[in-house]
């Protein structure tokens, strides 16, 4: 994982961002090399938390800068939004999913697929432009609440839940707190 600027570095959020898509990308092979379904669920369990945080964050605080400093980033937004939407749903259905199922990893494929574009996408064209456009230093501070947003978020995709900023900067921390407790009463691990 990537150290935030807090740590000394000189991490931004395009640095934090790509890595997240890294480690996503290869927690989808984990779960289609993993030897039993109990380890598989485990994994995927993960994964959904990891791109639910990814997710909040980014429409927490990416998006807005997006549109406030690219250029057509408005249309920018809006298209990644409806790719989140599309995501959470397949998460939803993968969550519901028995790991014991063909369909799981039919689904964990199709995740993978929607994923690699969604972050292929942002690496080639998004990002650039915010390196472009942003100043270094706003990026840094940018990248330092994305990973403070990112403890906070809900780790996993809720059926109700509007993918909005007012969500997730009043109602989204509170989901998130109950989510761990929960996994904390169950014994499931969603990641750190």
């Amino acid at each position: 994982m990537s150290d935030t600027n807090s740590a000394g570095t000189n991490v931004d959020v395009v640095d934090i961002l790509t890595s997240d898509h890294q480690d996503m990308i290869a927690l989808i092979g984990q779960i289609k090399a993993a030897p039993g379904e109990s380890e598989r669920r485990d994994l995927a369990d993960t994964l959904i938390a990891e791109v639910m945080r990814h997710a909040v964050a980014e429409e927490m605080y990416v998006y807005p800068a997006v549109e406030d400093h690219v250029p057509d980033g408005h249309d920018e937004v809006e298209h990644d939004k409806k790719e989140h939407a599309e995501i959470v749903k397949l998460m939803k259905r993968l969550e519901k999913s028995d790991a014991s199922d063909a369909a799981f990893l039919e689904l964990v494929q199709e995740l993978e697929a929607q994923l690699s574009h969604h972050a292929k996408d942002e690496e080639s064209d998004q990002f650039p432009k915010l390196r472009l456009h942003i100043p270094r230093e706003k990026l840094v501070d940018l990248g330092e609440k994305v990973e403070k947003a990112k403890k906070l978020a809900p780790t996993r995709p809720h059926p109700s839940a509007p993918h909005a900023e007012l969500f997730h900067k009043t109602i989204g921390p509170g989901v998130g707190m109950v989510d761990r407790i929960l996994d904390k009463l169950t014994g499931r691990h969603t990641g750190s």
